[in-house]
């Protein structure tokens, strides 16, 4: 078995990749990993359906976190998928046999270690096994207190299922890691992107304009009362139970601000990380709203979440604005920052 340090997390990936960059020695927070990586965003996509309601994305697309993080830092990452779940898990031993921390992608409904009732079929969740004692596997996922332990018919099930986002076996490793990190340059390219996503996605409904958009399919809803139950309390499944949920990126959006702010001696990040916070409780605000509307007998007040989701666009809006304005500043020199 690899001795390591479990670590809870906020959320899957970027705490897997956090886990496991930390391991070899290159100390990188859930925040700064999730920062870094630029993973923040929206997408309202009603061409794509998940449960025959259109998919709605508060970050990027699963491995996005791990391979946008890893480009930008340096960092080598080895990727293999498998036809066959006999080689897939054949590959996964060997791994472990030689020492290796191995992160999987896997479908949170089969694995057994999770309360039934938070089970569903969510093909994206990613967690870290770091030895095995026969057919027992022992499982570092982030979003547990506690180590658990899974067997191989059920982890191999896990990383084999089909459907949307199919990991088809996914198993990563890394191979190696920078000497040091440019901080100044890494968090600045970083946010520079995430603003060019939130602010300058020429499609309308990506980034601040995706948040309008929903807000004015809200405001013209349309449909039977049970249909617009339906597609509301998807908006707030998608939003608060599909990972972190989209109030739950911000919040880690705003640690990596705070943690920024403090590794460049910058205060407008320190003030950005605030109003991100802000933002994030105005997303929790309007989930709230739309579930007590859903809940209630009387007709669905259209007009007010439309024009609470426009505070949420809003709050972006303004926050990613000062970020950019922040960007069009001269640098001053600073020391590259080491691990």
């Amino acid at each position: 078995m690899t001795s390591f340090s479990h670590q809870q997390s906020a959320h899957c990936e970027s705490g897997v990749i956090s886990a496991l960059l930390s391991q070899r020695g290159l100390k990188v927070s859930e925040p700064m990993a999730f920062g870094l990586a630029n993973a923040l965003a929206f997408a309202y996509i009603p061409v794509v359906k998940l449960s025959g309601q259109p998919l709605i994305a508060y970050r990027l697309p699963p491995q996005f976190i791990i391979k946008g993080l890893c480009k930008r830092l340096g960092v080598k990452v080895s990727f293999r998928r498998f036809k066959d779940p006999i080689a897939g898990a054949q590959a996964l031993d060997e791994a472990l046999d030689e020492g290796q921390l191995v992160g999987l992608q896997t479908s949170v409904y089969y694995l057994p270690y999770f309360p039934e009732e938070m089970r569903f079929h969510f093909n994206a969740h990613n967690l870290m096994v770091y030895g095995r004692e026969g057919d027992q596997y022992q499982i570092s996922d982030p979003i547990f207190e506690e180590p658990v332990t899974v067997s191989g018919k059920h982890l191999n099930r896990a990383r084999f299922v089909r459907g949307p986002l199919a990991p088809k076996g996914l198993m990563y490793t890394v191979e190696s890691v920078p000497e040091s990190i440019d901080y100044p340059r890494v968090i600045r390219a970083a946010i520079s992107r995430n603003v060019k996503v939130m602010l300058g996605a020429p499609l309308p409904i990506i980034g601040v304009k995706g948040i309008r958009f929903l807000a004015r399919k809200i405001a013209k809803l349309k449909g039977s009362p049970q249909e617009q139950r339906l597609f509301l309390g998807h908006i707030v499944r998608m939003q608060e139970e599909i990972g972190t949920g989209g109030a739950g990126f911000r919040f880690i959006y705003a640690s990596f601000l705070q943690e920024a702010a403090e590794l460049l001696s910058e205060p407008e990040l320190e003030r950005a990380s605030e109003a991100m916070t802000a933002v994030g409780d105005t997303w929790r605000n309007f989930a709230l709203a739309v579930a007590k509307q859903c809940k209630q007998p009387e007709a669905i007040d259209h007009a007010l979440l439309a024009q609470l989701l426009l505070s949420c666009a809003e709050g972006e809006r303004q926050l990613w604005l000062d970020l950019r304005t922040w960007l069009q500043v001269p640098k001053s020199d600073s020391a590259v920052a080491s691990r």
